[in-house]
Protein backbone atom coordinates (compact mmCIF):
# COMPACT_ATOMS: atom_id res chain seq x y z
CA UNK A 1 0.00 0.00 0.00
CA UNK A 2 1.45 3.31 -1.13
CA UNK A 3 0.05 5.47 1.68
CA UNK A 4 0.15 3.11 4.65
CA UNK A 5 0.60 4.99 7.90
CA UNK A 6 -0.09 8.40 6.33
CA UNK A 7 -2.79 10.85 7.40
CA UNK A 8 -4.58 13.11 4.93
CA UNK A 9 -7.17 15.87 4.84
CA UNK A 10 -9.29 15.85 1.68
CA UNK A 11 -11.73 18.71 1.05
CA UNK A 12 -14.80 18.52 -1.14
CA UNK A 13 -14.97 14.84 -0.26
CA UNK A 14 -18.72 14.32 -0.45
CA UNK A 15 -18.80 13.69 -4.21
CA UNK A 16 -16.83 13.53 -7.44
CA UNK A 17 -13.07 13.78 -7.41
CA UNK A 18 -12.78 14.52 -3.69
CA UNK A 19 -14.82 11.47 -2.77
CA UNK A 20 -12.72 9.21 -4.97
CA UNK A 21 -9.48 10.70 -3.68
CA UNK A 22 -10.55 9.96 -0.11
CA UNK A 23 -11.67 6.47 -1.15
CA UNK A 24 -8.43 5.57 -2.92
CA UNK A 25 -6.29 7.10 -0.18
CA UNK A 26 -8.02 4.85 2.39
CA UNK A 27 -7.64 1.87 0.06
CA UNK A 28 -3.92 2.60 -0.06
CA UNK A 29 -3.73 2.63 3.74
CA UNK A 30 -4.07 6.32 4.62
CA UNK A 31 -6.25 7.65 7.40
CA UNK A 32 -8.42 10.39 5.92
CA UNK A 33 -10.35 13.31 7.36
CA UNK A 34 -13.01 13.73 4.67
CA UNK A 35 -14.27 17.32 4.65
CA UNK A 36 -17.45 18.71 3.07
CA UNK A 37 -20.72 20.34 4.04
CA UNK A 38 -22.98 17.35 3.36
CA UNK A 39 -22.48 15.10 6.36
CA UNK A 40 -24.84 12.41 5.06
CA UNK A 41 -22.71 11.96 1.94
CA UNK A 42 -19.58 11.81 4.06
CA UNK A 43 -21.16 9.19 6.31
CA UNK A 44 -21.90 7.08 3.21
CA UNK A 45 -18.21 7.32 2.29
CA UNK A 46 -17.22 6.20 5.78
CA UNK A 47 -19.41 3.11 5.40
CA UNK A 48 -18.06 2.31 1.94
CA UNK A 49 -14.43 2.40 3.13
CA UNK A 50 -14.78 0.37 6.33
CA UNK A 51 -13.13 -2.66 4.73
CA UNK A 52 -9.91 -0.75 4.09
CA UNK A 53 -6.93 -0.52 6.42
CA UNK A 54 -7.08 3.26 6.20
CA UNK A 55 -9.83 4.87 8.25
CA UNK A 56 -12.09 7.64 6.95
CA UNK A 57 -13.56 10.12 9.42
CA UNK A 58 -16.25 12.60 8.35
CA UNK A 59 -15.86 16.28 9.14
CA UNK A 60 -18.70 18.60 8.16
CA UNK A 61 -17.51 22.13 7.45
CA UNK A 62 -18.30 25.18 5.36
CA UNK A 63 -14.90 26.17 4.00
CA UNK A 64 -16.09 29.69 3.29
CA UNK A 65 -15.41 30.26 7.01
CA UNK A 66 -11.76 30.63 8.03
CA UNK A 67 -12.26 28.97 11.40
CA UNK A 68 -13.43 25.80 9.64
CA UNK A 69 -10.46 25.84 7.26
CA UNK A 70 -8.00 25.97 10.12
CA UNK A 71 -10.18 23.72 12.27
CA UNK A 72 -10.02 20.81 9.83
CA UNK A 73 -6.23 20.67 10.12
CA UNK A 74 -6.48 20.75 13.91
CA UNK A 75 -9.15 18.05 13.78
CA UNK A 76 -7.02 15.71 11.68
CA UNK A 77 -4.12 16.05 14.11
CA UNK A 78 -6.48 15.56 17.06
CA UNK A 79 -8.13 12.45 15.61
CA UNK A 80 -5.13 10.77 13.97
CA UNK A 81 -2.21 12.28 15.85
CA UNK A 82 -0.56 13.86 12.83
CA UNK A 83 -1.00 15.20 9.30
CA UNK A 84 1.07 14.19 6.27
CA UNK A 85 -1.03 15.19 3.26
CA UNK A 86 -3.40 18.06 2.46
CA UNK A 87 -5.61 17.76 -0.61
CA UNK A 88 -7.42 20.98 -1.53
CA UNK A 89 -10.19 19.80 -3.82
CA UNK A 90 -13.24 21.89 -2.86
CA UNK A 91 -14.26 24.37 -5.54
CA UNK A 92 -17.13 25.88 -7.53
CA UNK A 93 -17.65 26.95 -11.12
CA UNK A 94 -18.66 30.38 -12.38
CA UNK A 95 -21.44 31.09 -14.91
CA UNK A 96 -19.12 31.35 -17.95
CA UNK A 97 -19.29 35.16 -17.99
CA UNK A 98 -16.48 37.23 -19.41
CA UNK A 99 -15.07 39.93 -17.16
CA UNK A 100 -17.59 42.49 -18.45
CA UNK A 101 -20.55 40.50 -17.17
CA UNK A 102 -19.11 38.94 -14.01
CA UNK A 103 -20.84 39.97 -10.80
CA UNK A 104 -19.12 40.92 -7.56
CA UNK A 105 -21.19 38.32 -5.72
CA UNK A 106 -19.98 35.55 -8.00
CA UNK A 107 -16.38 36.75 -7.84
CA UNK A 108 -16.43 36.76 -4.04
CA UNK A 109 -18.02 33.30 -3.72
CA UNK A 110 -15.77 31.65 -6.31
CA UNK A 111 -12.59 33.23 -4.96
CA UNK A 112 -13.48 32.57 -1.33
CA UNK A 113 -13.76 28.84 -1.95
CA UNK A 114 -11.38 28.26 -4.87
CA UNK A 115 -8.54 30.46 -3.63
CA UNK A 116 -8.95 31.96 -0.17
CA UNK A 117 -9.91 28.76 1.65
CA UNK A 118 -7.09 26.90 -0.12
CA UNK A 119 -4.57 29.62 0.72
CA UNK A 120 -5.33 29.52 4.42
CA UNK A 121 -5.55 25.73 4.57
CA UNK A 122 -2.07 25.66 3.05
CA UNK A 123 -0.83 28.28 5.50
CA UNK A 124 -2.06 26.22 8.43
CA UNK A 125 -0.66 22.97 7.05
CA UNK A 126 2.72 24.45 6.09
CA UNK A 127 3.30 25.74 9.60
CA UNK A 128 2.65 22.26 10.94
CA UNK A 129 4.76 20.59 8.25
CA UNK A 130 7.67 22.89 9.13
CA UNK A 131 7.45 21.73 12.73
CA UNK A 132 7.39 18.01 11.90
CA UNK A 133 9.91 18.01 9.06
CA UNK A 134 7.81 17.81 5.91
CA UNK A 135 4.53 17.10 4.20
CA UNK A 136 2.66 17.00 0.92
CA UNK A 137 0.11 19.41 -0.54
CA UNK A 138 -2.00 18.57 -3.59
CA UNK A 139 -4.17 21.30 -5.07
CA UNK A 140 -6.92 20.52 -7.55
CA UNK A 141 -6.68 23.24 -10.15
CA UNK A 142 -8.05 22.85 -13.69
CA UNK A 143 -6.94 23.09 -17.28
CA UNK A 144 -8.74 26.42 -16.86
CA UNK A 145 -5.73 27.38 -14.75
CA UNK A 146 -3.32 26.89 -17.64
CA UNK A 147 -5.56 27.94 -20.54
CA UNK A 148 -7.63 31.06 -21.04
CA UNK A 149 -10.80 30.02 -22.80
CA UNK A 150 -12.12 26.96 -20.94
CA UNK A 151 -14.41 28.78 -18.50
CA UNK A 152 -15.56 32.23 -17.46
CA UNK A 153 -13.25 35.00 -16.27
CA UNK A 154 -13.84 34.42 -12.56
CA UNK A 155 -13.22 30.67 -12.52
CA UNK A 156 -10.28 31.01 -14.92
CA UNK A 157 -8.65 33.67 -12.77
CA UNK A 158 -9.22 31.62 -9.62
CA UNK A 159 -7.59 28.52 -11.08
CA UNK A 160 -4.66 30.53 -12.43
CA UNK A 161 -4.27 31.74 -8.85
CA UNK A 162 -4.19 28.12 -7.67
CA UNK A 163 -1.45 27.31 -10.19
CA UNK A 164 0.61 30.30 -9.06
CA UNK A 165 0.09 29.48 -5.39
CA UNK A 166 1.15 25.90 -6.02
CA UNK A 167 4.39 26.86 -7.76
CA UNK A 168 5.26 29.54 -5.24
CA UNK A 169 4.69 27.20 -2.29
CA UNK A 170 6.76 24.44 -3.88
CA UNK A 171 9.67 26.82 -4.38
CA UNK A 172 9.45 28.58 -1.03
CA UNK A 173 9.41 25.36 1.00
CA UNK A 174 11.32 22.85 -1.13
CA UNK A 175 14.29 22.93 1.26
CA UNK A 176 11.97 22.04 4.15
CA UNK A 177 10.81 18.75 2.62
CA UNK A 178 7.39 20.14 1.72
CA UNK A 179 6.16 19.19 -1.72
CA UNK A 180 3.29 21.03 -3.42
CA UNK A 181 1.80 20.00 -6.76
CA UNK A 182 -1.43 20.62 -8.62
CA UNK A 183 -3.65 18.40 -10.72
CA UNK A 184 -5.33 20.20 -13.61
CA UNK A 185 -8.32 18.08 -14.66
CA UNK A 186 -10.08 18.48 -17.96
CA UNK A 187 -13.76 17.61 -18.23
CA UNK A 188 -14.56 15.14 -15.46
CA UNK A 189 -17.90 13.60 -14.49
CA UNK A 190 -18.66 15.46 -11.26
CA UNK A 191 -21.45 17.55 -9.75
CA UNK A 192 -19.74 20.87 -10.54
CA UNK A 193 -22.19 21.53 -13.37
CA UNK A 194 -24.98 21.61 -10.78
CA UNK A 195 -23.29 24.33 -8.73
CA UNK A 196 -25.00 27.63 -8.02
CA UNK A 197 -23.76 29.76 -10.89
CA UNK A 198 -24.00 27.03 -13.53
CA UNK A 199 -27.74 27.08 -12.97
CA UNK A 200 -27.95 30.55 -14.52
CA UNK A 201 -25.32 30.26 -17.18
CA UNK A 202 -24.27 33.16 -19.40
CA UNK A 203 -25.13 31.77 -22.83
CA UNK A 204 -22.89 34.15 -24.76
CA UNK A 205 -19.94 33.19 -22.56
CA UNK A 206 -20.82 29.51 -22.81
CA UNK A 207 -20.86 29.75 -26.59
CA UNK A 208 -17.35 31.20 -26.61
CA UNK A 209 -15.90 28.79 -24.07
CA UNK A 210 -17.61 25.85 -25.77
CA UNK A 211 -15.72 26.21 -29.04
CA UNK A 212 -12.93 23.91 -27.85
CA UNK A 213 -15.26 21.15 -26.68
CA UNK A 214 -14.98 19.46 -30.06
CA UNK A 215 -11.33 18.73 -29.24
CA UNK A 216 -12.18 16.93 -25.99
CA UNK A 217 -11.85 13.16 -26.54
CA UNK A 218 -14.11 12.25 -23.60
CA UNK A 219 -15.05 13.14 -20.06
CA UNK A 220 -12.86 11.59 -17.40
CA UNK A 221 -13.95 9.54 -14.42
CA UNK A 222 -13.28 10.90 -10.90
CA UNK A 223 -11.17 7.85 -10.06
CA UNK A 224 -8.79 8.73 -12.90
CA UNK A 225 -7.99 11.93 -11.05
CA UNK A 226 -7.81 10.12 -7.71
CA UNK A 227 -5.15 7.73 -8.95
CA UNK A 228 -2.93 10.67 -9.94
CA UNK A 229 -3.47 12.13 -6.47
CA UNK A 230 -2.36 8.83 -4.91
CA UNK A 231 0.85 8.99 -6.93
CA UNK A 232 1.56 12.61 -5.97
CA UNK A 233 0.89 11.88 -2.31
CA UNK A 234 3.16 8.84 -2.26
CA UNK A 235 6.91 8.48 -2.00
CA UNK A 236 6.88 7.46 -5.68
CA UNK A 237 6.60 11.20 -6.40
CA UNK A 238 9.41 12.23 -4.04
CA UNK A 239 11.15 14.20 -6.81
CA UNK A 240 7.96 15.79 -8.20
CA UNK A 241 7.45 19.30 -6.87
CA UNK A 242 5.88 22.49 -8.18
CA UNK A 243 4.21 20.73 -11.11
CA UNK A 244 0.74 21.40 -12.50
CA UNK A 245 -0.22 18.20 -14.26
CA UNK A 246 -2.97 18.28 -16.90
CA UNK A 247 -5.10 15.13 -16.62
CA UNK A 248 -7.45 15.62 -19.53
CA UNK A 249 -7.17 12.71 -21.96
CA UNK A 250 -5.10 14.86 -24.30
CA UNK A 251 -7.64 17.67 -24.66
CA UNK A 252 -5.02 20.42 -24.27
CA UNK A 253 -2.35 18.67 -26.33
CA UNK A 254 -3.56 20.55 -29.41
CA UNK A 255 -4.06 23.95 -27.81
Amino acid sequence: MKLKGKTAVVTGASSGMGRQIAYYFAQEGANVLAVARRIEKLNDLVEETKQFEGKVVAFSADLAKLENVEGMVDEAIKVFGKLDILVNNAGIMDDMSGVGDASEEMFDKVYNLNVKSMFFAMRKAVKYFEEVGGGVIINIASIGGIKGGIAGATYTASKHAVVGLTKNTAYMYELKNIRCNAICPGAVKTEIASSEFMQKINMEGAKRTGIGLALNPRAGEPEEIAKVAVFLASDDASFVNGQCIAVDGGWTSYM
